[in-house]
């Protein structure tokens, strides 16, 4: 096995998760779907950017050089406005293009005038360089007038600038 630091081998991982394989002259969509979860109401899109800052995590003792933590911070703009924080797990490997990350955030703030929070969980795959990457609200997560919300995300990646695609519906409680 290679033997990168941890920092160095999680940051690799991470910058080849969600940059190295996005084309610089052209917009990538990475995750998400567009379809209704079951049981849920009228689909709504909410449309913005955002802003990301991934801080490596220090590693405990005889700690695995291909495993990393981080913590994700974020501000997003536009339909979603608020913040998020959240943890970041990778998993680098020594094939150039292949490695995974797990992520769990929450958002605070407003979707469309509606005061809330909710939970995202992340799932990022890439194998020697094509990237699949999952985004779904944590169901029952939502708080506040963002009770009852499902759906999913997606990222959007052009020209070193974040935005998202955000599709949801908000069901009340029975």
């Amino acid at each position: 096995m290679n033997n990168r630091s941890f920092s160095g081998r999680s940051v690799l991982c991470v910058m080849s998760l969600s940059l190295a394989f996005t084309p610089s002259t052209k917009t990538r969509i990475l995750a998400g779907s567009a379809s209704a979860q079951k049981g849920a109401g009228v689909m709504a899109r909410a449309t913005g950017t955002f802003e990301v800052k991934l801080t490596p995590q220090a590693a405990e003792a005889n700690h695995d050089p291909s495993l990393g933590r981080m913590t994700i911070e974020k501000q997003f703009h536009g339909d979603l406005e608020g913040t998020s924080k959240g943890q970041m797990l990778t998993a680098g490997t020594d094939t150039k293009g292949s490695g995974v990350y797990v992520a769990v955030e929450r958002f605070t703030g407003k979707l469309s005038g509606r005061s809330g929070s909710f939970s995202l969980h992340h799932t990022g795959i890439m194998t020697r360089g094509e990237p699949h990457l999952g985004i779904t609200i944590v169901p029952d997560s939502g708080t506040g007038d963002l009770a009852g919300i499902a759906g999913t995300m997606k990222i959007i990646i052009g020209e070193g600038k974040h935005s998202y695609e955000f599709d949801y519906t908000i069901t009340p409680a029975p």
